[in-house]
């Protein structure tokens, strides 16, 4: 029998046909030459590896500063906008998930400064207008894969995030701002919503980092499929547990940083944490 869908399961639906349409026209998802691919090697780092992908993150900030804040003006816009329309929307319990959900889809957000790190590396000239070469790298097809699960991982966590709310504050929309934060702050249900959202948050945080920490870099640095990519980030982040969660914390603080006042730090913070990513893939895997 047919049923009338939510917005968001129709989303993911649709984004799991363009994620299938993208494999294709990539050739397949194990990239062009995973035959002939070897896996990478994974070195252990300390928090000292940290600190100088930081370093060298805001080095390649200072350098490339003029491109990089016009490369990501956008996605301050964009998160005003999705911002707004919630607001107008009658959709208020979705403002913090949909705040909360931008780390999810950074990695995305950073590919086209992991091409410019990687050029600067390389000793080639990069700009805006170069970090779009990756369209060209051996490896697109499976970068848009992943883009796609990343994004997917996104409405899946404002899914998980409404079924709290309904399940909590629920099923009515919040008549008001004020009124929102004064049940979430204090009531029961309020505080039960707010630890149930931290804990989903967390292990849906966890599991993008986990995947895509090392993966996207690699995937524009070497002609390597989603498999090996995605495997390789998982034994990265095995190998270096301790400094892996620290670069997550890292992250996670600097994009709440990032985010006040009205997302306008997002134009410094992830220019740099983006670069610093790069460097930080470069100490962990071996050439």
């Amino acid at each position: 029998m047919d049923t009338i869908r939510n917005p968001i399961e129709w989303g993911m639906d649709k984004l799991k046909e363009a994620g299938t349409a993208m494999e294709s026209a990539g050739g397949s998802i194990h990239g062009a030459s995973s035959r002939t691919a070897t896996h990478p090697t994974v070195r252990r780092i300390g928090l000292a590896d940290l600190r100088i992908a930081l370093n060298k993150g805001i080095e390649d900030f200072s350098v490339y500063r003029t491109d990089v804040i016009f490369l990501c003006i956008l996605y301050p816009v964009i998160s005003v906008v999705l911002i707004h329309t919630a607001f107008n929307q009658g959709m208020l319990a979705l403002l913090f998930p949909l705040a909360a959900g931008f780390a999810l889809v950074g990695p995305i957000a950073a590919i086209g400064l992991y091409e410019m790190s990687r050029r600067r590396e390389r000793g080639l000239a990069a700009s805006w207008a170069s970090a779009f070469g990756m369209v060209r790298a051996p490896s697109f097809g499976p970068i848009l894969v992943l883009a796609v699960a990343l994004l997917l991982l996104f409405l899946l966590w404002l899914a998980a995030a409404q079924v709290i709310y309904l399940a909590t504050l629920g099923p009515q929309p919040p008549v008001s701002l004020g009124s929102f934060f004064s049940d979430v702050l204090t009531t029961r249900d309020g505080w039960t919503m707010i630890v149930l959202g931290m804990g989903v948050g967390f292990v849906f945080a966890v599991v993008v980092l986990t995947l895509s920490v090392v993966s996207f870099p690699l995937l524009i640095d070497r002609p390597v499929g989603v498999a090996i990519a995605v495997g390789t980030s998982l034994r990265a982040v095995a190998a270096n547990p301790v400094p892996m969660a620290a670069w997550g914390l890292i992250v996670a603080a600097g994009l709440l940083l990032g985010s006040i006042p009205a997302f306008l730090g997002l134009v410094i913070v992830l220019p740099v944490l983006g670069h610093a990513t790069w460097h930080l893939y470069r100490r962990v895997v071996a050439d």
